[in-house]
């Protein structure tokens, strides 16, 4: 007998809820984005395990250069050198361009200022020469004392200019910025007295360790050029260091209130500003650490040449600091160490090439404006393009959530 001969009702009986769509997980394109998604899904202490050991076979590499790797006619270990250095600076526009999105066209201007630093205060032809043979700048160790001066005039420096400048946006704080590069340098050029013009400042202080029959300036002196472990190698792994303890500092300001509101205002100012997102202190933030990481560089630089002049910073090292960071990738910290290894390294290497009477490395700078062009029609985010771990958690929450009644009940 059926439902309407017994009287009963007619409604039918309710249908099964609709499969609701699982959020696709997003593709991976290239190398460099299947290298990032497998380091973030290991742990923190699983990072420490894999990255330790990395550090120190990356630390052996000048002290035994791969022959495919190797810089014939230029010294490797003064190379590598050379890019811990550079690989600082990165770090530091990248805070600055990377993940808060200031043009900073003038870069160059606190990695000067750094060394400037430096060279004011231990050379024997600045007026302003404090070192000695005893005391806090005495010759063994004037270079290390000088080493927190650097950063915190620098940081300085970068709050001076920072304050008045950042209310302005886009070009018009890219030209601020690329004045004060200029005006640092011209008056490098120009003031004389103090910073010996054109001449230079030599005999910088460095640090006076390993003082032997062989080495009698010691393993970091810029004598140190034999083979093995010579001057190159000891500068980088003092570089490394530094570089380990900036990449520690950066990133935990990065997963920090800090870095949200860094990222929010690259985004998209005006709506962090709405959001209650105090964004002119942030920014100022931002400016004065890239800042002070700049002047750490620079007093790096400082120790490994041991000669500082005005034209080491031009406005043409200003754009191809900017180039290390657009090619490794924006906001991101280990891309741009790559791209200051690709600036550093590709020309040194072919310098050992030459077409017709001229060098191949005395191109780089018309081969880095053809690779920007490149880069920016297929690949704009770079080769090691940022991601955020909070929008990666926000995409696995989605799925969790948006998980069919089905599979939850079968889970159960």
């Amino acid at each position: 007998m059926t439902s309407l001969e017994k009287g009963g009702s007619t409604t039918p009986p309710p249908a099964a809820p609709p499969e609701l769509p699982i959020a696709p997980e997003r593709p991976k394109h290239g190398v460099g984005d299947a290298l990032r998604t497998w380091w973030n899904g290991l742990s923190r202490p699983m990072q420490w395990l894999v990255g330790v050991p990395v550090l120190a076979i990356i630390a052996i590499i000048p002290v035994f250069p791969p022959p495919l790797l190797d810089t014939p006619g230029t010294s490797f270990s003064g190379v590598m050198a050379q890019f811990a250095m550079y690989a600082l600076i990165a770090i530091g526009l990248n805070v600055v361009v990377g993940q808060t999105g200031l043009l900073d066209l003038g870069y160059v201007g606190f990695y000067a200022v750094g060394a400037y630093t430096v060279g004011l205060l231990t050379s024997p032809s600045s007026p302003w020469n404090q070192s000695s043979e005893s005391g806090f700048f005495s010759e063994d160790w004037a270079w290390l004392s000088c080493l927190p001066l650097a950063v915190a005039i620098t940081a300085l420096t970068g709050l001076i200019l920072g304050t008045p400048t950042l209310r302005l946006r886009g070009d018009y704080l890219a030209i601020v910025t690329l004045g004060f590069g200029e005006i640092v340098r011209l008056l490098a050029d120009n003031l004389k007295e103090v910073t010996n013009g054109g001449q230079g400042l030599p005999q910088t202080a460095y640090p006076h360790i390993g003082e032997t029959a062989e080495n009698p300036y010691g393993i970091f002196s810029a004598g140190n050029t034999g083979s093995g472990i010579n001057a190159g190698v000891w500068w980088f792994w003092v570089g490394m260091v530094l570089v380990v303890i900036v990449l520690l500092l950066v990133g935990n300001l990065e997963r920090s209130r800090v870095g949200r509101a860094w990222v929010a205002i690259r985004e998209d100012e005006d709506v962090a500003e709405i959001m209650g997102v105090p964004t002119f202190k942030f920014k100022l933030w931002a400016f004065t650490i890239g800042a002070a990481i700049g002047g750490l560089s620079g007093a790096l630089y400082a120790g490994q040449v041991q000669f500082i002049n005005p034209t080491g910073f031009n406005i043409i090292n200003s754009m191809l600091f900017l180039c290390m960071v657009v090619i490794g990738g924006q906001g991101n910290k280990i891309g741009v160490i790559v791209g200051a290894f690709i600036i550093v390294y590709l020309p040194n290497r072919a310098m050992s090439v030459e077409v017709g009477d001229q060098k191949l490395g005395d191109y780089k700078y018309l081969f880095f404006g053809l690779a920007l062009v490149a880069l920016m029609i297929f690949r704009p985010q770079g080769l090691f393009p940022a991601r955020q771990k909070l929008l990666a958690y926000g995409r696995t929450i989605y799925g969790a959530v948006r998980k069919p009644a089905d599979q939850i009940g079968g889970a159960k």
